[in-house]
């Protein structure tokens, strides 16, 4: 059986039908955005003129930090719940038991985590650009339109949301709740945002060079994920975890009993 698109594009629709009904997931996608964006205007618009470039340069780059969180936190709390969510669903084992590829049932998850993430970090980069344009004093508004700042935003979005999204998938095929899944994810997704944290308040000296070869390093290693992934995709285990839960209840009095 050949790898088809269609097959990912149903994994991928079901996932953003899951998520509309999600309350916590349509919570997350509408709060993040408003608190991400606020955050960083309010720290830019209180810079003073006199504000020389070398105490603009660290505030500016904590500013477009918080950018750089949305694209790693959405995507960990959606690919979390790919896996452990349709297992407590009880639809893991239906999709599981269709002649899919685990690269299609992969990407398809993927993409769905993706593409939203992309989408809503943009917009609000270009919010804040605008904004930026428009109501920030002139200093300001050179020193964010001028050098790599506005390149790192672009080059790491995808970048950083697909090291969230592979380890979060990696970790909801392991993890059997979703609250657990998410923390850890979370938490497993900040090394990147780290580096990209001690290059915007120059405890690393950022230079184009370094970011194209970190971008290279992240493409890579976002690359190796999915294949790893795949190979250690155990269909027979989650079809096996997903009959095991679905068959298995906690009684009010704190035992487990069998349906």
């Amino acid at each position: 059986m050949t790898f088809s698109w269609t097959r990912v594009g149903a994994i991928f629709q079901k996932e953003l039908r899951d998520y509309r009904r999600n309350r916590f997931v349509v919570f997350t996608m509408s709060l993040l955005p408003l608190v991400f964006i606020a955050a960083p205007m309010i720290q830019l618009f209180a810079i003073k003129v006199t504000s020389t470039s070398a105490r603009l340069e660290p505030r500016l780059g904590l500013s477009l930090l918080f950018l750089l969180i949305l694209p790693a936190l959405i995507p960990s709390i959606l690919s979390a719940y790919s896996v452990v969510g349709e297992r407590e669903q009880g639809t893991l084992e239906p999709i599981l038991t269709t002649p899919i590829h685990r690269e299609e049932f992969l990407i398809g998850k993927a993409l769905a985590a993706l593409l939203p993430t992309l989408a809503l970090s943009y917009l609000i980069f270009g919010i804040f650009l605008a904004a930026v344009a428009l109501f920030a004093q002139p200093v300001v508004a050179s020193a964010v339109f001028e050098g790599s700042h506005v390149l790192v935003q672009l080059l790491f979005t995808p970048l950083v949301a697909g090291w969230s999204i592979w380890v979060g998938i990696a970790i909801s095929t392991r993890v059997g709740d979703v609250r657990a899944a998410q923390q850890l994810t979370i938490f497993a997704a900040l090394p990147p945002v780290a580096v990209v944290t001690l290059m915007s308040l120059n405890v690393i000296a950022a230079s184009l060079g370094l970011a194209l070869g970190l971008a290279a390093f992240l493409i890579v290693i976002d690359g190796l994920a999915w294949r790893v992934l795949a190979t250690m995709f155990d269909r027979e285990r989650l079809i096996t975890g997903s009959r095991a839960a679905k068959s298995t209840r906690v009684s009010p009095g704190g035992s487990r009993t069998a349906d």
